[in-house]
């Protein structure tokens, strides 16, 4: 059966509420199971990992299925998982840890396409060490990152570059892995902010060639938290700053005090959950198998109701849509003549549609294409869409630009 987001509606209690989600960039609504998930284990006896006692063992098998869980949505080796408070908080962790190898004289290389999390950390790192920050910048006109850029700044004394999965901001997918061969030519580390991408992709960090990649499964119908996944040999090669008695073995010298095991159950419940949305086809094929099934039928879904919402903004007077890539994610940025962008948010959501108005924190993005403030407004679609609130969408937009005399 053909993937649709009719059929997942009733999985979500949220959905329930009447409002047309046009938001998930900023986070999804989260399935029924996966709260339930995450009740269980809050009440279930637990307390610090321990193998002599059961409350521990509990506490200690929530962190196995957590990193196997994230490892199979992502490719990885479960060793390589890394749990965080966000994504942010990752960034920030790891540019201090990587930056313990620079030396004055290095260079890093970032995008003028990225969130913030995956600028400023590098940026302050940078500042105290004494290395040069170079940005590959993006085509503002077709969205487009060049993996020319890259070829044109990284060289010999490169140490690192951070570049995004998927644009929050404009959707761009650049060209992870031709970035990657470009930055492991010069033995430099490449860091994948995958936050956006990993909602919208099978993954496959090794296919990608991401040395660090990062994802927030509140993106993905999971709970408030951040992960990373890297290869288990170069986490041994690091050393954070950490407290004198946490454990020196990886993944753990990276996770920061005692986990939080009902957000781990909430991670693993919403990447079964994933699994579970397979084709029936893939249905007794290992949980990786499944996953991949299940996000190549969510992006067709997706590619659908973003062909059809583009064909709609394409007809509203006055509405100019920023930067689609060729390679691009089910997000939209779009501007209307006459009408500010949270002018637009609020109007929207008096009738139930919730779009967000802003920059998303891409700010350089943001000032590179001569948005200012407030930015743009930006749609982003999810699984649980539909063509009808797609529709809806299109209408209510048509009748902001006709209420304020925009014509066509």
């Amino acid at each position: 059966m053909t993937f649709s987001g009719e059929n997942i509606r009733a999985d979500f209690s949220a959905l329930a509420h009447g409002y047309a989600f046009f938001d998930a960039p900023g986070g999804t609504q989260v399935p029924d199971v996966v709260a339930e998930r995450m009740a269980a284990a809050a009440i279930a006896p637990t307390s610090y990992r321990n193998p002599l006692s059961p409350t521990g063992r509990n506490a200690e098998r929530a962190i196995v299925e957590f990193r196997a869980a994230a490892a199979d949505l992502l490719g990885a080796d479960p060793a390589g998982i890394v749990h965080g408070r966000s994504s942010t908080q990752l960034a920030m962790e790891f540019a201090r840890t990587l930056s313990k190898r620079w030396q004055p004289g290095d260079n890093i290389v970032l995008t003028t396409l990225e969130h913030n999390s995956n600028v400023q950390p590098w940026v302050l790192a940078a500042e105290r060490v004494g290395v040069e920050v170079r940005y590959a910048k993006f085509d503002h006109a077709t969205g487009e990152l060049p993996v020319g850029e890259f070829e044109r700044l990284v060289d010999e004394r490169t140490r690192q570059v951070a570049v995004t999965g998927a644009s929050n901001f404009v959707g761009t997918q650049p060209d992870v892995a031709a970035i990657a061969a470009v930055t492991h030519a010069v033995g430099a580390l490449l860091y994948v902010d995958g936050v956006h991408n990993t909602a919208h992709s099978a993954v496959d960090v090794k296919l990608l060639g991401a040395d660090f990649y990062t994802y927030s499964p509140y993106k993905l119908f999971g709970p408030h938290c951040g992960v990373l996944a890297a290869d288990p040999a170069l986490l041994e090669e690091l050393e954070p700053d950490k407290l004198a008695p946490s454990p020196n073995v990886v993944p753990e010298k990276f996770e920061l005090g005692t986990l939080p095991y009902e957000i781990l159950a909430g991670v693993t419940a919403s990447v079964d959950y994933i699994a579970s949305l397979a084709p029936a086809a893939a249905a007794g094929g290992t949980r990786r198998e499944r996953i991949v099934a299940a996000m190549h039928a969510i992006d067709e879904y997706e590619l659908d109701l973003r062909t059809r919402l583009e064909e709609g903004l394409a007809k509203v007077p006055g509405l100019t849509l920023w930067s689609r890539a060729q390679q691009r994610t089910s997000t939209l940025l779009f501007t209307i003549d006459g009408l500010n962008p949270i002018e637009v948010e609020r109007k929207l959501t008096e009738q139930n549609l919730l779009v967000q108005a802003g920059n998303f924190y891409a700010i350089d993005a943001c000032h590179q294409m001569g948005l200012g403030e407030p930015g743009g407004i930006r749609a982003g679609l999810a699984p649980y869409n539909t063509v009808e609130e797609v529709d809806a969408l299109v209408v209510g937009l048509n009748e902001l630009a006709a209420a304020v005399g925009v014509v066509a």
